[in-house]
C-alpha cells in the first residue's frame, strides 16, 4: 500500500478517534477543533483519491465525505437527497432492457437449451442452500443477542409512516411471479417478472429458425452492448449519488440515533460477517474462486450497494465486473438477474433476525415451530425485493400480521433501517456475485485468463 494511503487512513483514524473520545467524555475538545481534524483528514484521502483517479475510490471517499457533511451541516445533507435519487433513475433506467437483452442472448444463443435447464437446477439448489444458511445465522444471533429483551413500545406510533402490506397466500405468491403486462412489469420493477418473460422469450427466439433468429439476436446484443456502454456514462455520475445518499442519510437520522439500537446493529452486522466468513467464504474455496481478483471485481458493486441501499443501482456494474473477472456472458446474464430474486442472503437473515427481534420486543414467547414457519414464510414472500431499497419493511410487515404479532416494533427498527439496509444489500451483492463465479465454476466455463482484466480499484 502506497505511504500517501496510509497516512491519509491514519490520519482519517485519529480524527475518528478523537471524536469518539469526545463523544465518551474522555477527551475534552472544542467541536470546532474536533471539526477542523475531521476535514484536513478527509482532505488528506481526497488528495490520495485524485492521485489514483479510480472510480471506486472515488465512491468510497465520497461516503466519508457524505457521512461529514449529514454530521455537520444536516440541513443542508437533507436536500442532497435530489442527487441520490437522480443517481438511482439513471440507474433503474437501465435494468429492464440489460437484464432482456442478456437474457435473450444467453438463451436464444446458447448453443444447447439442455444447458440452460441444467444451470437454472444447479442454481436454485446453490440459492436454497446458501439462503437456508442465512435464514438460520440470523435467527441464531438475535436468539443469542436478545436485542429485543427490554424495550418499551411506543404507546401511540404513527401508522401512516410505515408501508401498509396485506397478508400474501401462497397462491398470491406463485402467481405474482408470472406478468400479465410486461409494461406494467417493467414500470413497477418487477424483477422476477421481467425474468420470467425473458426467459420464455430466449426460449421462444432459439426455437425459431435462424434466418429469423439471427436479426432479434443481434438486436439484443447491440441492445445489451449499449446498456453496459451507458453504465459506464452513469457511472461517472456515481460519487455524487453515492456521497449525497450517506450525507442524506447521516443528516436525516443523526448519529445519536444509534444509541438505543446499537445491539440490535451490532448482531446484524456479526451476523453477516459470520455469513460470509463461514458460508460464502467456504463455498469459494471449495470452488476455487480466485479470491483477490475476485475481490477487486465486486468492491465497487457492493460499496454502491452499501451506500444507496439498492441491489438494482449496482447490478448493471457487478454484471459487468463478472464477465471481467472471467464468467461468461450467457451464465452472468442468467445466474445474477436469478439470484436477485432467489438468493438475497443479506435480506433473508435481516428478515430472521428483525423478526425474532419483534417477538422479543414484545415480549411474546414462540415456539420453535411457529419461529421456524414464519421464517420460512418470510423466505418465500421476500423473494424479488432486492432492488428496491427498504421493500423488505414492508414483507415483514406482512409476515408479522398475519403471524398475529404487533406491527409496534417495527417502528425501532425503522430508526435504524437505513443502515441496516446498507449492509443487507452489499452481502446481497456480494453473494449473487459469486454465485455466479460458482455456477460458471460447476459447468466448467470460467475462464481462468479473462480476455479483460478485472477494473482496478
Amino acid at each position: 500500500m502506497p505511504v500517501s494511503t496510509v497516512a491519509a487512513l491514519a490520519a482519517l483514524a485519529f480524527a475518528a478517534l478523537l471524536s469518539i473520545l469526545d463523544a465518551s467524555a474522555v477527551l475534552a475538545l472544542p467541536e470546532g477543533v474536533l471539526r477542523t481534524f475531521r476535514w484536513l483528514a478527509i482532505a488528506t484521502v481526497v488528495g490520495v483519491a485524485v492521485k489514483r483517479r479510480s472510480l471506486t475510490t472515488w465512491i468510497l471517499v465520497s461516503m466519508v465525505v457524505g457521512a461529514e457533511i449529514g454530521h455537520d451541516f444536516p440541513t443542508v445533507a437533507t436536500q442532497l437527497r435530489l442527487l441520490s435519487q437522480i443517481f438511482l433513475r439513471l440507474i433503474k433506467t437501465i435494468i429492464a432492457p440489460l437484464i432482456f437483452a442478456t437474457l435473450v442472448v444467453g438463451i436464444a444463443g446458447h448453443a444447447n437449451l439442455r444447458q440452460v435447464g441444467r444451470m437454472g437446477v444447479k442454481a436454485l439448489i446453490y440459492f436454497e442452500i446458501v439462503t437456508t444458511f442465512a435464514l438460520l445465522i440470523g435467527w441464531g444471533a438475535i436468539t443469542v443477542s436478545r436485542a429485543g429483551d427490554g424495550i418499551v413500545l411506543p404507546t401511540s406510533p404513527e401508522q401512516a409512516a410505515l408501508p401498509s402490506q396485506a397478508p400474501r397466500t401462497w397462491q398470491d405468491t406463485i402467481l405474482h411471479v408470472f406478468p400479465e403486462n410486461i409494461a406494467k412489469t417493467i414500470a413497477e420493477g418487477e424483477v422476477l417478472q421481467l425474468v420470467v418473460f425473458s426467459v420464455i422469450f430466449g426460449v421462444a427466439l432459439a426455437m425459431i429458425p435462424e434466418k429469423k433468429r439471427r436479426p432479434m439476436l443481434d438486436l439484443a446484443n447491440s441492445l445489451a452492448e449499449t446498456m453496459f456502454k451507458f453504465t459506464s456514462v452513469v457511472m461517472l455520475y456515481a460519487p455524487i449519488g453515492v456521497g449525497a445518499a450517506i450525507a442524506y442519510t447521516v443528516g436525516h437520522m443523526g448519529i445519536g440515533i444509534l444509541a438505543n439500537l446499537a445491539m440490535l446493529l451490532a448482531t446484524l452486522y456479526v451476523a453477516l460477517i459470520v455469513f460470509i466468513l463461514c458460508v460464502l467464504l467456504p463455498a469459494a474455496l471449495i470452488a476455487r474462486v480466485p479470491l483477490r481478483r475476485f475481490a477487486l471485481a465486486v468492491a465497487e458493486p457492493c460499496s454502491i450497494a452499501f451506500a444507496t441501499t439498492s441491489s438494482e443501482a449496482a447490478l448493471p456494474r457487478a454484471m459487468e465486473s463478472m464477465e471481467r473477472l472471467g464468467v461468461p456472458r450467457q451464465i452472468v446474464a442468467f445466474v445474477m438477474p436469478t439470484g436477485y430474486s432467489f438468493n438475497l442472503d443479506g435480506t433473508t437473515l435481516y428478515l430472521s433476525l428483525a423478526s425474532i427481534f419483534v417477538a422479543q420486543a414484545a415480549g411474546i414467547e414462540m415456539t420453535i415451530g411457529q419461529q421456524f414457519t414464519m421464517l420460512v414464510t418470510l423466505m418465500l414472500t421476500s423473494k424479488g425485493v432486492a432492488g428496491v431499497p427498504r421493500a423488505s419493511l414492508v414483507i415483514l410487515l406482512g409476515t408479522l400480521s398475519s403471524f398475529g404479532l404487533p406491527v409496534e416494533p417495527v417502528f425501532i427498527i425503522l430508526g435504524i433501517d437505513e443502515l441496516m439496509d446498507m449492509a443487507r444489500t452489499a452481502t446481497n451483492v456480494l453473494g449473487n456475485c459469486l454465485a455466479t463465479v460458482i455456477i460458471a465454476r460447476w459447468e466448467g466455463e470460467f475462464q481462468e485468463t479473462p480476455e479483460v482484466a478485472p477494473a482496478a480499484v
